[in-house]
């Protein structure tokens, strides 16, 4: 074989070679693609064990009544907050910033709950200011809500005189009913008694057989089991308030639940309204390629590949989507959103306001970001609150 012939057959087996490798990695990155598609569409659905220590801690100071922390833009937000801190084993309460550097956050220590905050390494800050309804100051009663899975555990709070106008607070994503426990005073100082329920997967309330959330399709039915428990103590109108994911929640119990007739109202505070959009921007802040949040939420809504995570249903996003269901909703409410929310975006809400002027009253808030208005501004946050309330008995 000449020159000529031996340069065509290794170029041929170069050409094989090259192609061999070209299918290799497409092949390599196609399987890589699907496992990272499953593992985003597993995170939407399934209750985490615990949230992560994202603060790091590096001086309190007893006598001044301080705790220093790193900068963050959580330890940057003015208000009051709670500081979770070495791995939930403790908590405290933070108040004003009293001084700053280029890296590090002085806030003003209120109290501790529980834990050694002096020997603490890291926390996370979070919107629970109350852990529990004793903080408030009020009578109160632990009840447990029967539900369709079984017995759920719920506090009551009732007004100061007696009442039979009632609020269900529904709690978001990956916390429990403490969350709501901010708004408790805004509602008994307008005359209604209070139920702080807890859904299906908190960790509180009995899970469901599949262990996932449903995003609103599911956990409805536990707010629906919430309005039945305050008729039988006596409710003729019952207002829904939900928190973020909780939003959701509320907007399909007012309109999937057979006791709806009785909901005279919805409160919404940074509220996830339609799921496709803020997924993607939940998606999107985490660097998830775009043709893996489409195959995601492909996955998660899909009759035959659901089981790939956990479901024990496919999620309906469309039934989820209250700016296209607008035309459904028929009572009042009451939506807060800051635009800086930085979890779910805003956006929504407002399209869902634009939509339904004749029943929405929007408030537009700045520098509170996701479920944080009430510690960003209590007054502001019980003042737009009892008004809408005002106006919801006239």
């Amino acid at each position: 074989m000449g020159n000529s012939g031996r340069h065509a057959v290794r170029g041929v087996r170069s050409w094989r070679a090259a192609a061999v490798a070209v299918l290799g990695f497409a092949a390599f990155g196609a399987g890589f693609a699907a496992l990272l598609t499953v593992r985003v569409a597993r995170i939407v659905v399934t209750p985490p064990p615990g949230l992560p220590d994202q603060t790091r801690i590096l001086a309190f100071d007893a006598a001044a009544g301080t705790v220093t922390v790193e900068t963050s833009e959580d330890a940057l937000l003015p208000g009051r907050y709670g500081l979770w801190f070495s791995s939930n084993s403790g908590h405290a309460r933070l108040g004003e910033i009293v001084a700053r550097t280029e890296g590090t956050v002085t806030r003003r220590v209120l109290g501790v709950d529980f834990g050694d905050l002096a020997g603490a390494m890291r926390g996370r800050f979070s919107s629970w200011f109350f852990l529990t309804p004793r903080d408030l100051g009020h009578p109160i009663e632990t009840v447990m809500v029967e539900t369709t899975l079984g017995a759920a555990p719920a506090w009551v709070i009732e007004s100061a005189a007696e009442s039979t106008s009632w609020v269900v607070q529904v709690h978001g994503r990956t916390v429990k009913r403490s969350e709501t426990l901010r708004a408790v005073d805004a509602f008994r100082n307008s005359g209604r008694n209070a139920l702080l329920i807890s859904w299906r997967n908190d960790g509180d309330a009995p899970a469901s057989p599949d262990g996932r959330y449903g995003l609103g399709a599911t956990e409805w039915r536990d707010v629906e089991a919430g309005i039945r428990f305050a008729m039988g103590r006596g409710a003729t109108d019952v207002v829904i308030m939900g928190w973020s994911m909780g939003g959701s929640i509320a907007l399909q119990a007012a309109t999937e639940s057979s006791l709806r007739d009785i909901v005279s109202g919805i409160v919404l505070e940074s509220p996830v309204v339609a799921w496709g959009p803020t997924l993607q921007f939940q998606a999107r802040a985490m660097c998830v390629p775009r043709l893996v949040r489409v195959a995601a939420l492909a996955l998660l809504g899909s009759r035959r590949l659901h089981r790939i995570t956990g479901q024990g249903a496919p999620i309906d996003f469309a039934r989820l989507d209250f700016v296209r269901r607008s035309g459904e909703l028929s009572v009042p409410i009451l939506l807060m959103h800051s635009d800086d929310d930085g979890y779910v975006p805003s956006a929504a809400s407002r399209a869902l306001a634009a939509a339904r002027p004749d029943i929405v009253t929007f408030h537009s808030w700045q520098g509170a970001r996701h479920t944080r208005l009430w510690n960003h501004d209590p007054e502001r946050f019980e003042e737009q609150i009892g008004q809408w309330l005002a106006r919801l008995r006239e």
